[in-house]
């Protein structure tokens, strides 16, 4: 079963290296230790790099319910997550150091080849050497993982000391005078936001179990916060149903639509199609009912700013996901910007990748990704890479990834729990690092898991 999603959580944009679903099941530091130690070591092929295994952060509910009650318990999940990482980085640490041994030996047993060119046939001298040239590489990895350790160490011990600081206030003066104590935290949170930041995009390697949010609207849907605005606008927008919709409601925090309380309406001047809306900087880009036009509806202004045609786009059910629903053009927002996913007649159906400026909905490049969209349950965008499941139901993964830096693709088994049985809406917010799916009338979060790679001097 998905994980309820808790008040009190940590809040948006702090670097959480544990799902909130592994830190509200109570996981003990050796089950962590168990299921780290299942997973291989992660080693990119491109050479000077530094790969990181990130877990990363779960959208809040959070406001300040119990302002000390809740700090504690606030740093205390940091804590938590930071024992995670710590973990994970021993684990991969040690694979680096048992790799440099393995370099070490083979670059001994080239020398002795070196001194003695008539050990080695020329053939085998050509193969240890060009063994040694591809190792050398970890040198840079081991010394940026060292670094990495050196950092997690200090930030436990921070958050440990500042654990035991809020335990004192909260026994001392209870719930009320705590303005310093929210400063002290937002601090911390401002490093750990940082730390985040500092490793940059990566490569998708897992799912998280689902956290179920609210149980709300019809089968279908669609609901986000702004992909790209600061954390402090905590605003949620829930758009019910995927057939001539209208109206939006807009929710002052997370907590609010949760409980169902505090929204105000937006009623769009042209109903929607389908399900791929996305909030960006501010306004709302969707598919209009029956064209294959893209809108930009302002928010705070409650006016079209703008409206364009995504030439030879499918529409009203020509190209849409296995599930139907006039999901032919899917908005989506990452961490490179604004994309339109469709496809059209000249592609046979497959599905196309477009980047869009989004002041005014131009189209700045297009890939064919040379996968069939109807059999797509869904996708989404992270990195500039496009994740494509195999089906909207029970059973699905995430099957298919095309990276658009590369042109290139390839086939992935990513795993994740469709719990409710039927997505008809799944984006990945780049502010917050989790997935948003409408589930069968359930709002469901996931964590997801990335390599990021950080590139060091000689690249």
């Amino acid at each position: 079963m998905g994980q309820p999603y808790q008040e009190g959580a940590l809040q948006k944009g702090l670097l959480v290296l544990s799902t909130p679903a592994q830190r509200k099941a109570g996981k003990s530091t050796a089950q962590h230790r168990t299921q780290m130690g299942n997973v291989s070591a992660p080693w990119s092929h491109q050479p000077r790099t530094c790969v990181i295994a990130t877990h990363a952060a779960g959208s809040s509910a959070s406001s300040w319910r119990s302002p000390v009650g809740g700090s504690v318990k606030y740093v205390q999940n940091i804590s938590q997550s930071m024992e995670v990482l710590d973990l994970r980085t021993y684990r991969d640490l040690q694979y680096v150091r048992n790799t440099e041994s393995l370099m070490k030996v083979v670059d001994g047993k080239l020398k002795v080849a070196s001194e003695n060119p008539r050990s080695l046939n020329p053939k085998g001298f050509q193969e240890l050497k060009d063994k040694v040239n591809q190792l050398l590489p970890l040198l840079p990895v081991l010394e940026q993982y060292k670094t990495d350790a050196k950092m997690i160490l200090r930030l436990r011990e921070e958050v440990r000391n500042l654990s035991l600081v809020l335990m004192a206030i909260q026994e001392e003066m209870g719930a009320y005078d705590y303005e310093e104590l929210r400063q002290r935290v937002l601090l911390l949170e401002t490093r750990l936001h940082s730390c985040m930041q500092k490793l940059g995009c990566g490569k998708l390697t897992g799912v998280s179990n689902p956290i179920t949010v609210r149980a709300s609207g019809s089968r279908f849907g669609s609901w986000m916060t702004d992909t790209m605005i600061p954390s402090s606008d905590n605003r949620v927008w829930s758009m019910d149903g995927y057939f001539k919709g209208r109206r939006v409601l807009e929710y002052r925090t997370m907590s609010d639509f949760m409980k169902g309380q505090n929204f105000v309406q937006h009623l769009l001047p042209h109903p929607w199609a389908g399900t791929g809306h996305v909030v960006y900087n501010g306004s709302l880009y969707y598919n209009k009912y029956q064209s294959n036009i893209i809108i930009k509806y302002h928010f705070r202004s409650r006016s079209v700013l703008v409206q364009r045609s995504l030439s030879g786009a499918g529409y009203n059910n020509t190209f849409p996901y296995s599930w139907g629903g006039s999901s032919d053009i899917d908005l989506m927002a990452d961490e490179n910007g604004l994309w339109a996913v469709y496809t059209t007649i000249p592609n046979a159906g497959n599905i196309v990748i477009s980047r869009l400026e989004p002041m005014s909905l131009e189209v700045l490049q297009t890939w064919d990704t040379g996968f069939p969209k109807r059999s797509a349950g869904e996708s989404f965008m992270i990195c500039g890479t496009l994740y494509v499941t195999n089906s909207h139901l029970a059973g699905a993964k995430i099957y298919f990834a095309y990276y658009t830096n590369t042109s290139s693709y390839e086939y992935t088994d990513i795993p994740f729990h469709n719990q409710y049985s039927h997505i008809s809406m799944m984006d990945y917010n780049p502010r917050e690092r989790v997935l948003y799916t409408w589930n069968n009338g359930h709002q469901v979060l996931y964590n997801v898991t990335l390599f990021q790679v950080i590139k060091t001097s000689g690249d």
